[in-house]
């Protein structure tokens, strides 16, 4: 549990950070994993705590304490097997899981909490640079057959664990890069791509098949879903090929603002400016939509929403705003009423950072354009809560330039078609239906298909995702061999 009083000895350190000035000039990482003298004093904070609350606030359960302590010690690659026991990809949790591990430390209590994802962060990027990440192919084979439909976190986890028991796992993606939301959605600033190439050339030297380009079930997406598919794979296909099927296709659809002007040029969903700076930074097309010298308008106040933050600013806007439809949270939460749980408070991001005017309790009415077809400006009205209902202040409304407008409001639901055209029941929200507990979990209500991460969820983090595609991967290895070793 580290040094027993080292909570009282050490402060906690964060990463380093490029200055704003040289980072908005690049898509590259500007974060610096911790040194070796630094991650083994952050090891040393954590304490002897009794019940470590970090263990069940994070969603894939890390033995946190455990590799604390083996980091404070040195023991790098041990280190390193305590963290790939619960997470099969540590490199993409370490950089972009908003740590709810943190929020649950006991530390927290009355101190900054132990920095665990700095320090998961370190143990990862030292393993690749040590050269201890390597292949781990099954003894044999099963000849059983796995189709995974969606390449995201929850998909590549599931296809890691039943390829390393001896199953014969494809991956089946509609875009030409691998990684989901990861490789097409969230910036090479927060995520480089090559994180996710290391681990593809991992998987396919355990045996993992994928086949990019290709569309599996429904060939007409919605609008705000990008699609590079050249091939197309019906239900029927898979269900004869394979011997099961896993839907982890994720939640693409994103939610849409039809208000007056929403068709003028200059309205995008988040995604359609995202995903092609992602392949502009590949080498791919220049990104069709251009911030540079513009005034941008983000609605939304997540990460997609951040994204699109940091993205125009690299782009050289103008003026970045952004409006969130909630009030403006507490600076700082009330951990009396919160820990362990993750708290309601004022979240600042790198790219808020950078620059950016944030507004909060602002319902957008209506986008004004300039007689060609162009947007120019939005009507805004502010708004109050009252027992969790919205109302409009009188006399509040206000317009505010906008050259080009980004809706960052989330996802609704998965590709319906997808699911219709394996005859999936839906729940209430439109997503795969299935449990996560007891008998025939992550099983849907087709015989043989599965569903794991946003696509049986709702939109989430990236860490429940691979905790979805863990799990259901131990249900579809049961169901195939009738018992299962791997970890739940």
């Amino acid at each position: 549990m580290g040094k027993p009083t080292g909570f009282l000895e050490f402060e906690r350190l964060s990463e380093a950070y490029e200055p704003v000035e040289v980072r908005v000039k690049h898509y590259k990482e500007f974060v610096s994993h911790l040194s070796d003298d630094a991650a083994k004093v952050q090891g040393a904070r954590c304490m002897d705590c009794g019940i470590p609350f970090c263990n069940t606030g994070c969603p894939v359960n890390n033995v946190i304490p455990d590799w604390n302590d083996l980091v404070y010690r040195g023991n790098w690659k041990q280190a390193l097997d305590v963290l790939h026991s619960t997470n099969n990809f540590p490199d993409f949790t370490g950089r972009i899981c908003p740590a709810p591990c943190e929020a649950a430390c006991t530390l927290g209590i009355n101190d900054q909490p132990v920095g665990i994802k700095s320090i998961e962060h370190f143990i990862i990027d030292k393993a690749w640079e040590s050269g201890w990440v390597v292949p781990q192919p099954p003894k044999q084979k099963t000849g059983k057959k796995v189709a995974v439909v969606g390449s995201g976190p929850a998909g590549l986890a599931a296809a890691q664990q039943l390829a390393r028991v001896g199953h014969a796992v494809t991956v089946f993606e509609k875009n030409d890069r691998l990684g989901g939301l990861l490789g097409y959605g969230i910036p090479d600033f927060k995520l480089e791509k090559s994180v996710i190439d290391r681990r593809v050339a991992q998987m396919e030297a355990e045996g993992v098949t994928f086949r990019t380009k290709v569309v599996v079930g429904g060939k007409d997406l919605p609008q705000g879903i990008i699609n590079d598919a050249i091939e197309f794979v019906s239900a029927e296909q898979l269900n004869k090929e394979f011997d099961a099927v896993i839907l982890a296709a994720g939640s693409e659809v994103p939610r849409d603002l039809p208000i007056p002007g929403r068709e003028l040029k200059g309205v995008y969903a988040a995604l359609e400016f995202l995903i092609p700076q992602n392949k502009q930074v590949a080498g791919q097309q220049p990104n069709p939509i251009n911030a540079k010298g513009k005034h941008v308008v983000v609605i939304g106040g997540g990460d997609t929403g951040s994204d699109c933050v940091g993205t125009s600013n690299r782009h050289g806007a103008a003026s970045v705003v952004q409006f969130e439809l909630m009030p403006m949270p507490p600076e700082q939460e009330n951990k009396d009423l919160t820990w362990p749980y993750w708290p309601y408070k004022l979240r600042t991001s790198s790219s808020h950072e950078e620059g950016c005017s944030r507004d909060f309790a602002v319902a957008t009415k209506e986008f004004i354009g300039d007689g060609q077809g162009n947007v120019k400006a939005l009507k805004a009205v502010r708004v109050e809560w009252k027992d969790g209902k919205m109302a409009e202040v009188p006399g509040s409304e206000f317009e505010l330039p906008a050259d080009l407008v980004f809706l960052a409001m989330g996802f609704t639901n998965p590709v319906g078609s997808l699911l219709e055209a394996f005859g999936v029941e839906k729940d209430g929200r439109g997503n795969a239906k299935a449990t996560t507990d007891g008998a025939g979990c992550y099983a849907t209500s087709a015989a043989k298909v599965f569903a794991a991460g946003d696509v049986r969820r709702g939109q989430s983090l990236v860490v429940w995702a691979i905790r979805e595609g863990r799990q259901c991967a131990r249900e579809v290895d049961a169901f195939l061999m009738g018992t299962s070793n791997l970890p739940r």
